[in-house]
């Protein structure tokens, strides 16, 4: 790797690239005039009757990324992403990239923005990973909306006899606020409302968004909405946004998000980003309307899943892709040293000091990860993320545990080199579909029992030994038999740090046990939210958030994001 006396950073590369109009990249796509609905020069939304005209041609085929379990500074998945699309395209690939919107909450917070790094990014990264398209917005004012209609509904009457204990539905900000987990609404007398216990999620975690990227058209976001339920009445059974007659106002908030937006990379190739549920409290993929027009504007498609294969890719394969027939052809997992070194008990203070005795033991947790890419009947290669402190005795390490269990893998430099960096990995994942053996089929059957499909997650996904149901989530697995929902989905909410519910058990654990503390249902998604451990569906800020760091100059240009 070449010696830089200094780098330059994210936001430095981004700056100093000259994009072209967003024009210019949905012609290359031959995307008609009408068809394009500009934000300014460099983003777009894109029409869904695109999607009506191109219904006859071939659908291109999705490669998806995923990773080993992060660390908190994360791995570089989106990199890699971006980077493998670009150097598909070096090959002469007709490539198109599929991500997920960032969140403000992680921008601002630990994590920084989601928008790749180097010279594999997409652009214009200060526009998406802040406001972008107005996108996330819209659905936090959908959820919102959809709360005041339901107290607005109690206080004229009540004529659906909610129990006002038992509103499940809960108002959403894109910011990381611990002071919003619980709150009272309704104070200041008969005219303010009823008083009650609420709370707030981040907007990424909202059941809307979730529906948002699982939606295949217009109509299905309308249906999908209708049956959202949003409480109990005093009879137990639920109130859904049917009963309140607002599906309609919904659609209507969300008709212009729906559309994909479309960018470019630093190396000009087109991205579609769209829709951004988290993967440890969400299912965490990228709208299927965004991957399935991309299909249609691309022979290969890349798009990634948030966190390690143990939650974002196990969510891509068992919900998304089932929900809407997508046949992944190949996966990725982004490996790095300094992740493996951490599984294998190295402080992150202590990650930039050669250890390959220490990287050795953190192979399991890769290991892990290929494991489950196989149950599910997929090929795949390990793409090693290069930094700047890894060493040629660990990188050699890492390859020779590759080589040896007969693991397709390629040192991957997309930050450093965008495109020119990845095609050793794109030339082994075209190798991967060509040659792999590809029975790709989800863990369980939709129709087995709730403890079932998810002891089969816990046990083949994270290798536990059994799974634990607290008192609540024994009550409401019969609760939701009765009402029919036991034949739904499973989304798991849990630790991305761990493959256990704990996030301080690194590597690969044993003999742990996953418990499932309570249930939260998403008719509308189509599936049903186990929360495990002690994950939360709104975070917090730490101590020194990103925030402090971030700032605009006197002309307007962002400081600060990464």
């Amino acid at each position: 790797m070449a010696t830089m006396t200094k780098m330059k950073t994210d936001i430095e590369i981004a700056q100093e690239t000259k994009l072209k109009r967003i024009q210019e990249i949905a012609k290359e796509l031959d995307i008609l005039e009408e068809e394009l609905e500009p934000y300014g020069h460099y983003k777009a939304k894109i029409s869904l009757d695109l999607m009506k005209r191109l219904e006859a041609k071939p659908d291109g085929k999705v490669i998806l990324v995923t990773s080993i379990n992060p660390t908190p500074a994360g791995e570089g998945k989106s990199t890699v992403t971006v980077g493998l699309g670009q150097a598909l395209r070096k090959i002469g690939k007709k490539a198109i990239i599929a991500m997920r919107e960032p969140s403000l909450g992680p921008t601002m917070g630990i994590k920084g923005g989601a928008t790749g790094g180097g010279y594999s990014q997409v652009l214009p990264m200060e526009d998406i990973n802040l406001h972008f398209t107005g996108d996330l917005h819209a659905i936090t004012t959908a959820n919102n909306a959809l709360a005041a209609f339901i107290d607005n509904h109690i206080h004229h009457g009540n004529e659906l006899r909610i129990d006002t204990r038992r509103i499940v539905w809960k108002r959403v900000v894109d910011l990381n606020d611990r002071a919003l987990r619980h709150v009272v609404v309704g104070l200041g007398g008969p005219v303010q409302g009823v008083p009650r216990e609420d709370g707030f999620d981040i907007t990424v975690a909202s059941e809307i968004m979730a529906i948002f990227c699982l939606a295949t058209d217009l109509q299905d976001l309308k249906r999908r909405l209708a049956k959202i339920v949003v409480a109990y009445n005093v009879d137990k059974q639920p109130v859904t946004v049917a009963d309140l007659g607002v599906e309609g106002a919904l659609t209507l908030l969300l008709k212009d998000a729906l559309k994909p937006n479309l960018v470019q990379t630093v190396e000009h190739a087109p991205a579609l980003i769209h829709g951004g549920p988290f993967a440890n409290i969400a299912h965490g993929c990228n709208s299927v309307i965004a991957t399935k027009m991309a299909q249609k504007l691309g022979d290969y498609v890349v798009t990634e899943a948030g966190f390690g294969a143990d939650l974002g890719a196990e969510k891509f394969l068992n919900i998304k892709a089932r929900f809407a027939g997508i046949k992944p052809e190949a996966v990725v997992i982004v490996a790095t040293i300094r992740a493996l070194k951490m599984h294998g008990g190295v402080p992150k203070q202590e990650l930039h000091i050669e250890n390959v005795e220490a990287l050795r033991a953190g192979l399991d947790n890769l290991r892990k990860h290929i494991e489950t890419i196989q149950a599910f009947g997929l090929p795949f290669v390990v793409a090693i993320n290069r930094f700047i402190t890894d060493t040629e005795n660990e990188i050699n390490a890492l390859k020779a545990f590759c080589e040896e269990h007969g693991y397709p893998v390629a040192l991957t430099e997309v930050w450093e080199k965008g495109g020119e960096g990845g095609i050793e990995l794109a030339e082994k994942v075209l190798e991967a579909i060509e040659n792999g053996n590809n029975t790709y089929a989800p863990l369980y059957d939709v129709n087995e029992s709730i403890p079932d499909k998810i002891r089969k997650i816990a046990q083949i996904v994270y290798g536990a030994k059994d799974v634990e149901f607290s008192e609540k989530a024994k009550k409401q697995i019969e609760q939701f038999t009765v009402f029919g929902w036991d034949k739904l989905s499973i989304c798991m909410a849990k630790t991305q740090y761990s493959l256990s519910d704990d996030p301080t058990k690194l590597g690969r654990p044993t003999d742990f046990t996953i418990t499932v503390r309570e249930f939260k249902p998403s008719i509308g998604a189509g599936f049903l939210v186990a929360l495990t451990g002690d994950v939360m569906t709104m975070p917090g800020l730490p101590k020194k958030p990103a925030a402090l760091h971030m700032d605009v100059d006197e002309n307007g240009n962002a400081i600060g994001l990464f």
